[in-house]
């Protein structure tokens, strides 16, 4: 395959609504199938919240921008938040009351380990099957978050990072894997580290590094998990701004150019907000 034909079934390849026009306009349509895509951000810049909306917008018909289809959402390090996606369940409902209780079609489950999610690959494979014949086809996997699963078991020695790295392909290439063969969207979690260190660093498409809270930071997990993921989309926070803004930014994707926005993260949902372009200078 050539290179531009790859890029040509990016543009071609079903995406999955966030349940946002604005913020689907910023992903050029929403999450893409096939692939495995990564929200990378500090605690409380929103991940879990996207996620969960991903989770539900995809039961949507595809003329609304879903997949017609359910979710496994896999959650690693706190209890998954139910109380939160039965209060979006509900004005999710509120805006498609055609539709049966989505909470039904999110199907969740707990991860402790770097082993335990690849050993429960194959376990994810025959449930996708499955689904295929008794409910709406499985199209999300969403994993919340990777991050959590390397924290503590691994020492800094040249084995524990041999193993890591190993684990970190043969999770990955799983997922991608699954991916391909049933359609996937894949969206991982990922936490971030302050940045230690001088001079300029260009991550991605963002040549001035990133920003969270008027810190300098970097996703978890290195280089080599950086090369496992197709897409990597930043969530900052700005608590100094109005209302508690946070902006979704592109770090890199093969089928995206650079783009941001800013959204806001409210009972009812996660709401993108236009940026306000100045006014041109009509004085002569």
């Amino acid at each position: 395959m050539r290179p531009e034909n790859l890029l040509l079934l990016h543009h071609r390849s079903e995406k999955c609504t966030v349940g946002c026009p604005v913020l689907d306009r910023c992903l050029n349509g929403g999450v893409p199938c096939h692939s495995i895509t990564e929200f990378v951000g500090e605690s409380g810049s929103g991940k879990t919240q996207l996620c969960l909306q991903l989770a539900l917008s995809a039961q949507l018909p595809s003329s609304h921008g879903g997949l017609s289809a359910s979710s496994i959402f896999i959650h690693t390090e706190f209890h998954f938040p139910f109380r939160r996606l039965h209060q979006l369940s509900g004005a999710f409902r509120t805006s498609h009351p055609d539709l049966p209780d989505p909470c039904d079609r999110v199907f969740v489950r707990a991860v402790h380990s770097a082993d335990e999610l690849l050993h429960l690959i194959p376990t994810i494979e025959t449930f996708l099957v499955y689904s295929r014949s008794r409910w709406r086809p499985v199209r999300i996997v969403v994993i919340d978050s990777i991050a959590a699963l390397f924290r503590s078991d691994f020492e800094n020695t040249g084995s524990d990072l041999r193993r890591r790295s190993s684990l970190f392909f043969g999770i990955s290439g799983g997922l991608r894997r699954l991916a391909k063969r049933f359609g996937l969207a894949v969206v991982v979690t990922n936490q971030v580290v302050d940045f230690i260190g001088d001079g300029d660093v260009r991550v991605g498409n963002l040549s001035d590094g990133l920003y969270s809270s008027g810190r300098r930071v970097c996703p978890a997990l290195g280089l080599a998990w950086a090369h496992c993921v197709n897409s990597r989309v930043f969530l900052s926070r700005d608590e100094d701004g109005p209302m508690r803004r946070r902006r979704m930014s592109v770090v890199f994707a093969p089928h995206l150019p650079h783009s941001s926005s800013q959204f806001l993260i409210k009972g009812e949902g996660v709401f993108g907000v236009e940026d306000i372009q100045p006014e041109p200078d009509k004085t002569v």
